[in-house]
């Protein structure tokens, strides 16, 4: 085992402390219930990998504020440009007026996304409604209405959004009718595989499934418009798809005229180590739907597609806030950071590093049944033993809060998945230190019964 030298993470008072105690509680009386916090951790301040709570605690962020803050909390780069920008102006509607930020961050998102076509590019506020724009240029284009998504995908909580995602019963209970026409499939799981085969002898069956039996038996493909896909599931598990299944689904989607439509929203902007996810396995997608860590915690969205598909006329779709030239001018930042500080390269390393040390854990612990991931997009699923590979949720959740208590920021996602998701610009030093914690605290649950 790697012991760290580093002085993170601190804890002056076990969390939540007095400070953050009462701030739950004026939450608890103002704010909508709706938001299903994980833990009661409260922000004060944050830099780089680090974040303090209100009681002066500091914990090395594991989740990068919700996979937001992929050059960490306010890179002076980013703060500067931020700052420049507000100095100029604050606002003045991207959709009816023209300002070089938006202009010269869609022509960089045109740069670095897949594809070597022509492109042109829409923006929003939320990966939400980066996905509505998505849907609807596509309907727009194809004049056709039906969509295929995922079991277990989550694209957001808007109605348009919602229609597609399919995660927890909770986001959905309770808003039907929802978008007609979009059928779900099951996501090529490995480690679970819905139709109980195993890789590689099930033959892909996961792709042939959507040909041979939705748009062969009641799906009509003529009336689809296009398949909505996260490279990497992001809130169903950081699940990982197997080498070929990219690539044979994009032959189908080409044989019947679909669009294939990429959620970058929680796995692009380096996550992975490239800049989208997408291209590990080499496909090129008809639009790509980006937010989350784009303006480095400022609210931006944006699809990109293939110039040929945004001929909507003007009117048809629009956001005042879309293009917010402060994000513009954030995400014109991360960008040079990213390139500048070869972040891709350090996340594709520091995630090698992880992986290994979590495998190595894995022969040593009966509940860590699997380890996924690519770049610093890590899933390390919890199970009660190796053999049923059932679900162990309560233990998956006793090791995030745990780790929380002892100083790592991290959360969980699918049903028992531990996520691990620090800023691209992390060190060994750092990732030791977390994972010193992290590795202990399974050991601790491991054994008990």
């Amino acid at each position: 085992m790697v012991r760290s030298m580093t002085s993170y993470p601190k804890i002056v008072v076990s969390p939540p402390g007095p400070k953050a105690r009462e701030l739950i509680k004026k939450d608890e009386t103002f704010i909508s219930p709706s938001y299903a916090r994980v833990y009661h951790l409260a922000i004060e301040s944050g830099k780089g990998c680090i974040v303090k709570d209100v009681d002066g605690n500091e914990f090395i962020d594991f989740n990068s504020g919700l996979v937001c803050l992929n050059v960490g909390h306010c890179h002076p780069k980013v703060v500067d440009a931020i700052k420049k920008q507000s100095e100029k102006f604050l606002h003045y509607s991207n959709t009816d007026f023209y300002y070089r930020p938006a202009m010269n961050l869609a022509e960089k998102l045109c740069e670095v996304t897949p594809g070597r076509f022509d492109k042109r590019v829409y923006f929003g506020n939320s990966g939400a409604e980066a996905v509505e724009a998505a849907v609807k240029l596509s309907k727009w284009h194809t004049r056709k209405h039906r969509f295929i998504a995922y079991i277990s995908a989550f694209h957001g909580r808007t109605l348009g959004a919602l229609s597609l995602t399919a995660s927890k019963p909770v986001q959905r209970r309770y808003f039907f009718p929802m978008l007609p026409g979009v059928t779900h499939v099951p996501y090529p799981n490995c480690y679970r595989c819905p139709f109980k085969l195993s890789y590689p002898d099930c033959n892909y069956w996961c792709v042939d499934f959507i040909d041979e039996m939705v748009l062969q038996k009641y799906v009509p493909p003529e009336e689809v418009a296009g398949i909505l896909i996260e490279p990497i599931q992001g809130e169903g598990g950081y699940v990982v798809p197997p080498p070929e299944y990219f690539p044979r689904l994009k032959r189908i989607a080409d044989k019947y005229g679909l669009l294939m439509i990429d959620d970058e929203i929680q796995a692009g902007v380096g996550r992975t180590g490239r800049w989208f996810a997408i291209e590990h396995w080499k496909v090129e997608p008809d639009v790509v739907c980006i937010a989350k860590a784009i303006a480095s915690g400022l609210p931006l969205g944006a699809i990109v597609s293939r110039a040929r598909l945004m001929d909507w006329e003007g009117g048809s779709h629009a956001s005042t806030f879309g293009g917010n030239p402060l994000s513009c001018a954030a995400a014109l930042a991360l960008i040079d950071v990213v390139t500048e500080e070869k972040l891709l390269e350090n996340a594709a390393k520091q995630g090698r590093y992880i992986t290994k040390r979590l495998e190595n854990l894995k022969d040593e612990c009966e509940i860590l049944g699997d380890v996924r991931g690519k770049g610093l997009m890590i899933g390390a699923e919890i199970v009660e033993d190796k053999n049923t590979k059932k679900p162990a949720k309560e233990k998956a959740s006793k090791i995030m809060l745990r780790c929380w208590k002892r100083g790592i920021a991290i959360i969980t996602c699918g049903v028992s998945t531990l996520r691990i998701a620090p800023p691209l610009i992390i060190t060994r030093e750092l990732v030791d230190a977390a994972m010193d914690i992290v590795e202990d605290v399974f050991r601790e649950v491991d054994k008990e019964k």
